[in-house]
């Protein structure tokens, strides 16, 4: 009998955040308030981190929200946004580093794993590094296993891939 299988992963598609960092970017230039100011979105897309510097508070949470809200239209999670503490840069400047989480932690995927075991259906979970593989013989079984963790509040995005 033939075994269906997906994997469960935490990703955020870099490109598409490249591409949300660059029109918060534009926006930024664009915006009256915004004038005069030394005010930047920057991304490193290797670190997997964004930097937001702003004249002050008003600023930078106008800026982070430019940037969710971008982030939000392409289809990005804020939920893979670990948001670190301003901190004070040059002349009274703020900066606000902003990381990208990718993968599965081992003690979301145990979570996981937890909670797919107390659905009663046949389906296993395996943690397999950063992602966790879900099998099963049969194919409702692993649709009801989708449907239930994306009816979850998780901390952390869920995206399905890799369905056989």
């Amino acid at each position: 009998m033939p075994n269906f299988s997906f994997d469960v992963v935490s990703e955020v598609d870099l490109q598409e955040m490249d591409n949300a960092v660059n029109q918060a970017s534009k926006e930024l230039a664009q915006r009256y308030d915004f004038k005069g100011s030394k005010s930047s979105i920057a991304y490193d897309r290797t670190e997997k981190l964004v930097t937001l510097i702003a004249d002050d508070d008003f600023k930078l949470r106008a800026l982070t929200d430019m940037l969710v809200g971008r982030m939000a239209k392409r289809g990005i999670s804020v939920k893979s946004l670990k948001f670190n503490d301003p901190e004070k840069a040059f002349e009274g400047y703020l900066r606000q580093k902003i990381e990208i989480c990718m993968g599965i932690d081992k003690e979301n995927a145990k979570k996981l794993t937890g909670i797919i075991k107390e659905l009663g259906l046949k389906a296993q979970a395996q943690i397999e590094g950063e992602k966790i593989k879900v099998s099963s013989a049969k194919k409702d079984d692993l649709q009801a296993v989708i449907a239930h963790l994306r009816a979850l509040e998780f901390p952390i995005p869920l995206s399905f891939c890799n369905y056989r």
